[in-house]
């Protein structure tokens, strides 16, 4: 799956979510959406991982917020 932001991936979700619910897709259609969304919920998942870590690297140091390096995980 291409790079992808946080906010679009949580709007397919939204979205498959909405077509999923309507019971207007076909067997077929409604596991590949649900495929799809799985895909979009790992890389959300990730997303929200990354930036936790980034959050955790800034450490409070004798009242000094000190920022580390942080190289984010493939």
């Amino acid at each position: 799956m291409k790079e992808i932001k946080f906010e679009e991936a949580i709007q397919k979700l939204e979205d498959i979510a909405k077509e999923l619910e309507s019971g207007k897709l076909s067997l077929d259609d409604s596991v590949s959406k649900f495929e799809e969304g799985m895909e979009l919920s790992k890389t959300c998942t990730k997303i929200l991982n990354n930036a936790e870590k980034r959050i955790n690297i800034l450490i409070d140091e004798d009242g000094e917020v000190k920022e580390e390096n942080f190289i984010p995980e493939e």
